[in-house]
């Protein structure tokens, strides 16, 4: 059993930096290195439930401090480690150094999170998506849209709002490496770009702009290689709330 499930069992309603009193100096006295141990340990171990965002779990968002009723560091600690009986959540062989770690990371996620950013609507993100963003020209959800660039069906089990919200504003910053787009030119002189498919010692397979899957010998091509990414940017087409309203959609994105 994951140790997001203690997270599930415990739940609180109020802002965990404003209503948590703290008896512990775990959180506290973090260092950058803990925290990324959290991090990791949190991605290892609780993803898989809460989502990377920590909302898949109704009632409860970890990215905002949200949980069911106030719990202190160590009170969170102890049940990472000594579960809840009665309840799905068993022991765990973890450490209390491990565990203070993981709460360390989700109070930092919390703290993180109670600036003045804009709350986005998901309802006019997917009228977004849909007409003035144009993404389903590249984009499908469910099966509606183009095959062309990546499924974002289940975007937002996969990436986190911040994630998602670079590749919205610097869609060049990081790119996923199966949705990496290619070129290629023939020895005629033709050239096809599209989404990289795969490819090894003699064949190249992409799925093309006009969303053809295409097969290439290396021996036939005059080059080929990686591109930039089509996605455009959305700084200055789209308002920050309207950026804040798509990534509020693509964060509910999370599969029929």
């Amino acid at each position: 059993m994951r140790i997001a499930t203690a997270l599930v069992a415990l739940g609180l309603v109020a802002l965990v930096s404003a209503a948590l009193p703290r008896s512990t100096a775990h959180a506290q006295h973090a260092t950058a290195a803990d925290l990324l141990d959290g991090e990791r340990a949190y991605e290892a171990s609780c993803a898989n439930c809460h989502g990377p965002d920590g909302n898949l779990i109704q009632g409860i968002d970890l990215a905002r401090g949200q949980f069911r009723r106030p719990m202190t560091d160590a009170d969170l600690v102890r049940v990472i480690r000594l579960g809840i009986p009665n309840t799905p959540m068993p022991a765990t062989n973890m450490s209390e150094e491990q565990a203070s770690k993981i709460v360390a990371y989700l109070r930092s996620r919390a703290a993180a999170g109670t600036g003045t950013a804009l709350v986005g609507d998901a309802a006019r993100g997917q009228a977004l998506f849909a007409g003035k963003g144009a993404c389903t020209q590249c984009h499908s959800v469910n099966g509606v849209g183009s095959p062309v660039g990546p499924d974002l069906s289940r975007v937002g089990e996969q990436r986190r709002a911040a994630e998602l919200e670079e590749s919205l504003v610097s869609p060049q910053a990081v790119v996923n490496q199966t949705n990496r787009f290619y070129r290629v030119v023939t020895r005629a002189g033709a050239t096809v770009t599209g989404r990289l498919l795969g490819h090894d010692t003699f064949t190249v397979r992409m799925l093309d702009t006009t969303e053809r899957l295409r097969l290439f010998m290396k021996a036939d091509l005059r080059e080929h290689g990686f591109i930039d990414s089509p996605m455009p940017s959305y700084q200055g087409t789209l308002s920050p709330q309207e950026i804040a309203d798509l990534v509020s959609y693509l964060v509910s994105l999370k599969g029929r």
